[in-house]
């Protein structure tokens, strides 16, 4: 799947310069944007419905861990990497394990746009996922058991278990446990650090 609109989120008008002719050279359009808030990028993602969001760590009034909490209920199917000119391992980690599908250093721009495809194509399946079925997937990820899910969600668990069995189906996965390691691994639940 090639993106064909990409957000990237940076206050530094050099760098994000840089990632859009980096960009623009394989044809995916650049939407260059500084978000001060959630609320903002709430606005924003509506608006453009990127294909892929691009952020430096901490290098805009909004970090990568601030814009990946927004995308995690706004637009789950929205991957977001991060782009920083250096970043240390502790933060790295917390990146990923809050949802980032990439980390790329400024010196390999390079790698950017594989990078974005691939960040596209494992977000794809939660694409296929109705709001519902996302946040069925969120709960049992979270632990909860069906009746707890039916109770939060006002369903019956007979509604609970059937959205399971479609998201089982619709993600190609036999058990819950495979559930819960796509939705962690996607970013649907922030680990602890």
């Amino acid at each position: 799947m090639n993106p064909s609109r990409v957000l990237v989120l940076n206050d530094n008008k050099a760098d994000a310069d840089l990632i859009e002719q980096q960009l623009s050279a394989v044809g995916v359009a650049v939407e260059k944007r500084s978000v001060t808030n959630p609320d903002a990028l709430k606005t924003l993602l509506e608006e453009l419905q990127p294909d892929a969001v691009l952020s430096d760590y901490n290098g805009s009034a909004l970090s990568a861990n601030d814009a990946l909490n927004v995308l995690r209920y706004q637009s789950p199917a929205t991957p977001l990497i991060v782009v920083t000119e250096a970043i240390n391992g502790v933060s790295a980690v917390s990146c990923l394990r809050n949802g980032a599908e990439d980390i790329v250093i400024k010196k390999n721009l390079h790698r950017l746009p594989s990078a974005i495809t691939t960040a596209i194509e494992r977000r794809q399946p939660l694409g296929k996922l109705t709001a519902r079925q996302v946040e069925v997937l969120r709960l049992v990820a979270e632990g909860h058991r069906t009746r707890e899910i039916a109770d939060k969600l006002s369903l019956s668990i007979k509604t609970v278990e059937s959205h399971r069995g479609e998201l089982m189906k619709r993600l190609g996965m036999h058990d819950v446990v495979s559930l819960v390691r796509y939705a962690l691994r996607s970013g649907l639940v922030a680990l602890s650090p």
